[in-house]
């Protein structure tokens, strides 16, 4: 690694050491071998940090980076292999441990979120629509967090889509990751309590309280929060991606980038760690 630390996004010694151990070894070091990688991983990782918080074109990544056909190579190469719902899911399971919390969560919220598409054409019309109820004309994406706000689940639909058909996809994944008991709002009433039912999973609408102006939900502010997270990335601020996929990926990546900062700013604060 000789690329010197130059942006805020470039990950720092500390951010390293948790991400390093997590990430597969490469092909040279396997049994059945390969070419050695002609980039550190760590320059890789930084170069997809920087393009998911700075929210560049894939042409203007910086020179001091690897060229961008490689950074997007391994983008790709990490959500077909699963690479980035693995990162995700340990340093969840991390942080969580860190917290004094059991490493698999048994409870989440489930939420979306209507985000407009970029003037720029990328997003097709097959995978785009209108949401009347907020007004915009692009995608919806749909997660489910734990208690503490650490994503466990994100899919990208049409904005058009209700949020209960858009949600079953990741309350099936949240089922896997052992969740129970979902708290949602009222758009999730109707037939996904009981298809979720099947599952062994338990969805409780959170009513809103009697009265105008804003007031914090219990339990549902902790997915409003997450959003905001997100929405601090450029990347995620509008859709800018071609594929559904694609923009799922990013949300990760998003989530992969707040998470590493936090679990070393507990790691760097706790001296029992």
């Amino acid at each position: 690694m000789t690329r010197p630390r130059r942006y805020p996004s470039d990950t720092t010694d500390a951010e390293w050491e948790i991400l390093e151990p997590l990430l597969a070894p490469p092909a040279c070091r396997r049994r059945t071998g390969g070419r050695p990688e002609k980039h550190h991983r760590r320059a890789i990782i930084d170069a997809i940090f920087y393009l998911v918080d700075n929210g560049i074109k894939w042409r203007a990544m910086p020179a001091d980076f690897p060229p961008w056909r490689t950074v997007y190579g391994f983008l790709t190469r990490w959500h077909d292999d699963l690479t980035a719902l693995t990162l995700t899911d340990r340093l969840r399971e991390q942080i969580r441990c860190a917290a004094g919390r059991t490493a698999t969560p048994t409870a989440g919220c489930v939420d979306s979120q209507s985000v407009h598409e970029c003037a720029e054409a990328t997003v097709s019309r097959d995978t785009s629509g209108y949401d009347p109820h907020k007004r915009v004309n692009g995608r919806k994406r749909h997660i489910i967090v734990d208690t503490l706000g650490l994503l466990i689940a994100a899919h990208v639909t049409a904005a058009n889509v209700q949020d209960r058909d858009g949600a079953r996809p990741i309350v099936h994944q949240a089922a896997l990751h052992g969740i129970a008991h979902i708290w949602a709002d009222h758009g999730y009433h109707g037939d996904l309590i009981t298809w979720a039912a099947d599952l062994d999973v338990t969805i409780e609408i959170v009513p809103r309280p009697a009265g105008k102006g804003f007031q914090v939900l219990p339990r549902r502010w902790v997915v409003e929060r997450t959003f905001a997270w997100l929405t601090r990335r450029r990347r995620c601020a509008r859709d800018y991606e071609r594929l559904p996929e694609h923009h799922e990926t990013i949300i990760y990546w998003a989530a992969i980038l707040q998470m590493t900062r936090r679990h070393a700013r507990t790691r760097t604060t706790s001296p029992a760690t």
